[in-house]
């Protein structure tokens, strides 16, 4: 998608998270005068806070728009991610609120003294923030803005406090009962829940998160069906936004590829990466000899007996220099790779004698 296409929409939907918040305020401060009552107008202000996610998705998604710069070569588009965690934050401290309140209702009862016009306003709140939240999650899963969603659950758990606010309403008309207290602390916990969900989500962006698992097969895929592509490993990719990335890749090809062949093999990957994901690859090259195909295949079986070995790749006879070396794949469980090198060039020097064994490992970036 279109740099400019996701910024412009991304901005129209915060905005009309703005007016929806703005109306749903008015709505309130216009009920709140005529009834006389001083907790609607102030709920009519709390609502003019909740319009501060759409804001502040504005200004990320502004700011993380700038161009690369000296400093920043790979531009700005991480600090989205600051967004997300800053609407993580606002969600959890509504949360925590929600949870004091009910906490304190459920100690010191007070029995609710719910109006015809509290009721209306509660409805109208419901239909106004479920409908806000649809629209915004969805549009921040359209256009890849994890701010966006978070806005959108922020929305959402409003519809949700207001809808128990609701029932405590009902169960106080009908059953002379207050549940209110109660509901809130199971609505708090659940808010919390996914503020925090949310929360190392955003931080989990920042730090570097494991790139999608379908995008990253889907890579491979592409790539392994090039002709002269014997296999595509090594595949890691480095998040600068969430419209922004590059990464690297290594290939296996016949060691009888002409330079020229391999410049443009490369090329074309790089061209078809590129047009299809917007990702630019650097590619690396390991070169495969028809010759040992038996050993290669003795090998990755021997390698796959140890636990923690995902597989090998780059097995490469060098006969002049009597050098035998690859590439093994392991997972984040292997913790002393030091002892499983040992191990494993003991194995395949009884396995295929008479050559020195290189063994390189790769960890486990990317599926």
């Amino acid at each position: 998608m279109d740099a400019a296409v996701r910024k412009r929409k991304i901005t129209e939907t915060s905005v009309i998270g703005i007016i929806a918040n703005v109306f749903l305020s008015a709505f309130k401060a216009f009920v709140g005068l005529i009834s006389g009552s001083v907790a609607v107008i102030l709920d009519a202000v709390n609502n003019l806070t909740d319009a501060l996610s759409s804001v502040i998705t504005i200004i990320g998604v502004k700011l993380a728009g700038r161009k690369p710069d000296e400093k920043h070569p790979f531009g700005h588009g991480r600090l989205e991610y600051f967004t997300t965690i800053i609407i993580s934050v606002i969600v959890l401290s509504a949360g925590v609120s929600s949870l004091w309140e009910s906490i304190k209702k459920i100690i010191s009862p007070v029995k609710p003294d719910f109006k015809i016009s509290s009721i209306i306003i509660i409805v109208v709140a419901v239909i106004v923030k479920l409908l806000l939240g649809y629209f915004v999650k969805n549009r921040g899963v359209k256009y890849n803005s994890d701010a966006l969603v978070a806005s959108g659950k922020d929305a959402t758990f409003d519809a949700i406090i207001s809808a128990s606010t609701l029932l405590s309403a009902v169960a106080a008309l009908v059953f002379n009962v207050g549940i209110d207290g109660y509901l809130g602390v199971i609505i708090s916990v659940f808010i919390i829940k996914s503020g925090f969900e949310m929360l190392i989500e955003g931080i989990s962006s920042v730090l570097g998160g494991r790139a999608d698992s379908e995008t990253t097969i889907a890579i491979k895929r592409d790539i392994n069906n090039i002709p002269g592509v014997l296999g595509a490993y090594d595949l890691i990719l480095h998040n600068y936004g969430p419209d922004s990335a590059i990464g690297s890749i290594h290939i296996e090809i016949s060691d009888t590829m002409a330079a020229g062949e391999i410049h443009k093999l490369t090329r074309q990957i790089q061209s078809i990466i590129y047009e299809k994901y917007k990702i630019f690859l650097t590619v690396g090259v390991y070169a495969i000899d028809s010759v040992h195909t038996k050993e290669r295949e003795e090998i990755a079986k021997l390698a796959l007996t140890h636990e923690g070995v995902l597989g090998t790749h780059g097995i490469y006879f060098d006969e002049e220099a009597g050098l035998l070396s690859l590439d093994v794949l392991v997972d984040f469980s292997v913790k002393d790779r030091v002892g499983l090198c040992k191990v494993l060039t003991e194995e395949i020097s009884k396995l295929i004698p008479g050559y020195k064994i290189i063994i390189n490992f790769d960890a486990n970036y990317s599926d």
